[in-house]
């Protein structure tokens, strides 16, 4: 039962992938982005203040502890974290293909392992070296790919900013385990006062946009497009997260297999870019999105023995 909800999971955030794409098409990426932090962070206000007045009873599964000011503190850079790669990200995704952005993107998991390796001094076996090498391989054939299509990864732009999304989503990943691993954190206080903060941090953000795009040349202001597909984003995101965290709660649940199961959202926002957005060279990019899938199976088999 825990692979299907898994598998769910990995569906939905491919949806999460194609919903930004849409939003993004055409439009400003600060208002959208500012959008998707809002509805999050309104999905857990509720929840936040009936554990603070008592609404919510301590027993509750959906309880949040207040937690001491050092907690909030630790959970703000997880915010700042989080934020930069999504800002990284919604740029990145709004100017290349999804079919190059979905398998990239899953690269995530080798950066995840190689951070550990760095920071945590674990030690990887043969299958989890296997799956960096694989992973690599498929990046540099990605870059081969790309460039038939005009992108050049050492000097575009957007891939800079693609590749900074998947490191900080990394760090992200690293810090999560050193936030509930060595500091104890409960995971849902992280996760429902991260989006509180996420979204105070983005509407500064949106305050410096708003005012740069009234005072910059006319040939570069955005106009911002309302689409339901901003709706969806949040959405999306919230349902594969709640897929994922329940898959975990069964206790025969292999969270190595639960990743790598998820990570399977690339071949979702793949067969988007290829069928709906039409997008060019995907029988090259096959190859590659089929190497970043087993490096993934080789470190979730790395991950079990």
């Amino acid at each position: 039962m825990w692979f299907l909800i898994a598998l769910c999971s990995a569906l939905f955030l491919g949806f999460y992938d194609v919903a930004k794409k849409l939003s993004l098409r055409e439009n400003a990426v600060i208002p959208v982005l500012f959008l998707n932090t809002l509805f999050s962070s309104l999905a857990f206000l509720p929840i936040i203040l009936g554990s603070l007045y008592g609404v919510i009873d301590s027993g509750s599964l959906f309880y949040v502890y207040p937690g001491p000011f050092s907690w909030h503190v630790w959970v703000m850079l997880k915010a700042a974290l989080v934020l930069g790669s999504w800002v990284c990200g919604y740029f990145a995704i709004k100017h290349l293909p999804l079919t190059l952005v979905g398998p990239i993107n899953s690269t995530r998991p080798v950066m995840v392992v190689i951070g550990a390796l760095l920071i945590f001094d674990e030690q990887l076996n043969l299958w989890q070296w296997a799956g960096v090498v694989t992973a690599v391989f498929a990046f540099w054939l990605l870059s081969r790919s790309g460039k038939r299509e005009g992108i050049v990864f050492t000097h575009n732009a957007w891939i800079v900013l693609l590749v900074c999304a998947a490191v900080l989503g990394a760090l992200s990943g690293l810090y999560d385990k050193f936030l509930m691993g060595n500091l104890g954190l409960p995971a849902f206080f992280v996760q429902s006062w991260f989006n509180v903060y996420q979204m105070l941090m983005m509407m500064s953000v949106l305050v410096v946009w708003q005012w740069w795009q009234r005072n910059c040349d006319v040939s570069h202001r955005e106009v911002f497009v309302w689409r339901w597909s901003i709706l969806c984003i949040p959405l999306f995101l919230c349902i594969a997260d709640a897929c994922y965290f329940h898959a975990l709660a069964y206790d025969e649940a292999l969270i190595a297999v639960v990743s790598m199961t998820r990570r399977g959202s690339v071949l979702v926002s793949f067969a988007f870019g290829a069928l709906v957005f039409h997008e060019g060279g995907v029988r090259s990019k096959l190859l590659d999105l089929l190497l970043v899938c087993f490096s993934m199976f080789c470190l979730c088999i790395g991950a079990t023995v």
